[in-house]
């Protein structure tokens, strides 16, 4: 009997194939355990999404919302959203719910990038300061939940992580210290909270902030000095808390600056001209405050406004008549305040309605039935 030789290209074949097998990477058991205890404390009636979370399946490759490291095996990825147009949500035709609390065990993926459970209306209890731990952690939303606690207070150990969204939840105490520490920080949104205390002084170390979101607060104090050397802020709300002091003239150098919402504030002091002349600013709410003076006469042909707010305050003299002059201007609201004269003719004025001059001192002419 004739014995079989294996050929050079068969054996070739069965190195490359075992090689394959040696990097084809299954989940970590360990980060599975993680995982099973991170689910264990929550709970999701509605869509089925950890019926997925099987015990025998691999982590990586089934579990609804779960990605790994192709090569480790390590889980780097938790995205669960109570709100999606995933199949998973278009098949059941409603947004999602999920109650329980974060588990300290999502801690023990320290190969974690991105931890993402948002938008479930009933996840309670803090955010387990271990959470600073992570450090390869570069995005952490927690948005739209019923979370309590303050912001752990380390969260500066996390120095890769570019978005911070605490928004939406029942949160409280003040902004930790060590936030300002945060160098990669692109997205802040704590939007809708109960947190206290002042704007940290030094929080203008944050260089690559572009959106800052802290509205509907109960921060109190002036505004940062610090915030006009933030070359990439684009957005920055302020809106429904205590804040105090004078708008500081420095905000209309601020080049990139385009949303500026800052009512229902306590605000005090005149309206900078350098911001009003800005020409990236596109959104500017003022209103509900008790800033004075006049209007500036700072308007041109580089304004372009999709919506100015300056009602409800104590603003005298007359309106501008540059504001004719402005290449745009879509919403304005300039009512509740003590201003006088007629109203200018022209664009913007000829397509606003009463309601955007009513309850002045002694404004006249345009929507108003007064007469001049």
């Amino acid at each position: 009997m004739r014995k079989l030789l294996a050929s050079p290209f068969s054996s070739l074949l069965a190195v490359v194939f075992i090689s394959v097998i040696s990097v084809v990477r299954c989940c970590s058991p360990e980060d599975q355990t993680a995982l099973n205890a991170f689910k264990s404390s929550l709970s999701e009636p509605n869509l089925g999404i950890f019926n997925t979370w099987s015990e025998n399946t691999d982590c990586c490759k089934e579990w609804y919302g779960i990605s790994c490291d192709p090569d480790s095996g390590r889980v780097t990825d938790i995205s669960l959203r109570g709100e999606s147009e995933d199949a998973i949500f278009q098949k059941a035709g409603r947004s999602g719910y999920m109650s329980g609390s974060i588990d300290p065990s999502v801690c023990d993926l320290t190969a974690l990038t991105s931890l993402v459970l948002a938008d479930w209306k009933g996840i309670t209890g803090e955010i387990p300061p271990c959470v600073t731990s992570l450090a390869s952690l570069r995005i952490l939303d927690l948005a739209g939940n019923k979370i309590t606690g303050g912001i752990p207070a380390e969260i500066g150990k996390l120095s890769k992580l570019a978005v911070l969204n605490l928004a939406d939840n029942q949160m409280s105490g003040e902004i930790p210290s060590s936030l300002t520490s945060l160098v990669e920080l692109k997205h802040l949104e704590l939007t809708e909270n109960g947190i206290t205390g002042v704007i940290p002084a030094d929080f203008g170390s944050l260089k690559m902030l572009s959106r800052a979101l802290m509205g509907r607060n109960e921060l109190t104090g002036s505004i940062p000095e610090s915030i006009s050397g933030m070359g990439r802020l684009v957005d920055l709300d302020l809106s429904r808390n205590h804040i105090e002091g004078p708008i500081p003239e420095w905000m209309g150098n601020m080049k990139v600056l385009s949303l500026l919402n800052l009512d229902c504030n306590s605000l005090t002091g005149s309206i900078p001209g350098s911001l009003l002349s800005s020409s990236g600013l596109d959104v500017a709410n003022l209103s509900r405050n008790a800033l004075e003076g006049s209007i500036p006469d700072v308007f041109g042909s580089k304004t372009y406004l999709v919506s100015l707010d300056l009602s409800h305050n104590n603003l005298s003299g007359r309106i501008p008549d540059s504001l004719s002059s402005a290449k745009f201007v879509g919403h304005l609201d300039i009512s509740h305040n003590k201003l006088c004269g007629r109203i200018p003719t022209g664009s913007p004025f000829d397509h606003l309605e009463a309601t955007s001059f009513s309850d002045n001192q002694c404004l006249c002419g345009g929507p108003l039935m007064t007469l001049c």
